[in-house]
């Protein structure tokens, strides 16, 4: 190969590799808003009384997850957690679990068929949902904190979106 177009495919842009990043980054803000999650938020009531309070969007989250997994047939699968009984360090944990397991499931389809079992199209768009799914609830648990007057510090609003710090704290 001539070594310009050796240099240049070393220095491909990697696809999968960028996916999982994504996905890792996503993940790393979800556990940066339960790190900035005032503890008063965790269980305070809805202000009509209706729909999910904060832990329980956790636990969905999580659990939402591990249904996931259990149709892609993942290895591992994590357990479900109980939203009447979770906390923010039962959430935390539960969330890098299933995590990782969905990046095993990532991993092996990006370098197999881009297939991910029981989802439509492909894994790219598998990891739109999962992201999508994370950020929707991401913005219920803000508005919650603020409506139930315990809201986010603002420097960690803004700092959800600050890819580029989160995605260096995943490691990437």
């Amino acid at each position: 190969m001539p070594k310009a177009t050796a240099a240049a495919t070393a220095n491909a842009f990697a696809f999968p590799c960028a996916l999982i990043n994504a996905f890792d980054s996503n993940e790393r803000i979800n556990q940066y808003l339960l790190e900035n999650l005032p503890a008063e938020a965790w269980r305070a009531p809805t202000p009509d009384g209706k729909g999910r309070e904060i832990a329980a969007i956790f636990a969905h989250m999580h659990n939402v997850r591990v249904m996931w997994l259990k149709a892609a047939k993942a290895a591992e699968i994590p357990e479900q957690l109980d939203r009447l009984k979770c906390t923010p360090r039962t959430a935390a944990k539960a969330l890098t679990e299933s995590a990782q397991e969905l990046r095993n499931l990532l991993e092996a389809s990006a370098n197999r068929d881009g297939k991910i079992k029981g989802f439509k199209p492909d894994v790219v768009g598998f990891v739109g949902y999962l992201i999508s799914h994370d950020a929707h609830h991401r913005g219920q648990v803000t508005m919650l904190a603020r409506q139930t007057g315990h809201p986010i510090p603002q420097k960690a609003m803004f700092g959800m979106w600050e890819w580029g710090s989160r995605a260096k704290e995943a490691g990437n």
